[in-house]
């Protein structure tokens, strides 16, 4: 048994079992992919795949063990490489952040520029995508951290830590008759169209789950997956809005006016997040305690050893 052995036989498992594409990626040919996966079987003495004919059509119920194994090999394999490279180049490195388009562009600027001048030897790369699209990149590995709402939790094979809470607000134009209300209500909101957040973005749930608790049909006239491409179509007089109200900023939104949402929708949270069992560098720590001050590196540390 060997560590290459695991490798192929991870890939061929993140491929659907397409032995064809597992070798393309692993630059290796299909017929060296099935006979390691074949000496391995046998050394082990169970069969990890089902076959139909030379084709692999599922993993048996001991194959998904090994499969388990084999994945966790493979990251302490990895972590053993990053715990050299942290001491040998403790100032130097990447570290990839996946993220949403609110977050990136309201919550980071300043995290990301303090970053950079503590850490100039450091390449920092941030991936924009949906709160799923983040959470795949995080258990691929592909992202070194997440930061996006709620849905991040669902995901077992992620530790995942609270950062802050933020409520939603109402964007309009200047002149809208909302301006008006001394306090907003839902029913009054939906007597408008409203322009907020695709399903999978931003606490869009918060807002479908306090018209619903409400009896309300709201007037959903255009989605959107960040707030400033809603904040334009709110602008042209298509609606009003549902924001972050970390999204409104009064000096550059100077055409429209913001009312607070916050008694209206629950307010939603913003988490990290990080792969169980992933080796974090020291920068990467540093990183996430710009980001959430209360999580430092121990908190952040003794959440990960639990989770081993």
């Amino acid at each position: 048994m060997n560590i290459q052995q695991l490798r192929y036989l991870n890939e061929v498992a993140r491929c659907n079992l397409n032995i064809s594409e597992a070798a393309a990626a692993l630059y290796t040919s299909q017929p060296g992919v099935s006979k390691q996966i074949r000496l391995l079987e046998e050394e082990l003495g169970i069969d990890i795949f089902v076959r139909n004919g030379k084709r692999l059509v599922a993993v048996t119920d001991p194959g998904r063990e090994v499969l388990d194994i084999a994945r966790r090999v493979l990251q302490e394999t990895e972590n053993l490489k990053h715990v050299g490279r942290e001491f040998k180049q403790q100032e130097s490195g990447t570290l990839t952040i996946a993220t949403t388009h609110t977050q990136a562009r309201y919550a980071l600027p300043e995290v990301v520029r303090a970053f950079t001048r503590a850490y100039p030897e450091v390449k920092l790369g941030l991936h924009q995508g949906n709160p799923t699209q983040i959470a795949e990149q995080v258990l691929s590995g592909e992202a070194d951290i997440g930061i996006a709402t709620e849905s991040l939790a669902l995901y077992e094979a992620l530790v995942t830590l609270p950062c802050y809470e933020w409520h939603h607000c109402v964007v309009t134009p200047p002149d809208h008759p909302l301006l008006k209300e001394k306090r907003l209500t839902l029913k009054k909101l939906a007597q408008y169209p409203i322009i907020t957040y695709d399903f999978a973005f931003t606490g869009r749930n918060k807002i479908n789950q306090a018209f619903s608790e409400a009896g309300i049909m709201p007037n959903i006239a255009l989605t959107a997956i960040d707030a400033d491409v809603i904040k334009t179509y709110v602008e042209l007089g298509l609606g009003v809005g549902i924001v972050a109200q970390m999204a409104f900023v009064p000096e550059r939104d100077n055409g429209l006016r913001m009312i607070d949402a916050g008694h209206l929708i629950t307010p939603s949270t913003t988490r990290i997040a990080i792969r169980k069992n992933q080796y974090l560098r020291g920068f990467g720590y540093h990183f996430i305690e710009l980001f959430a001050p209360h999580l430092t590196r121990d908190v952040v540390s003794r959440a990960l050893h639990l989770t081993q």
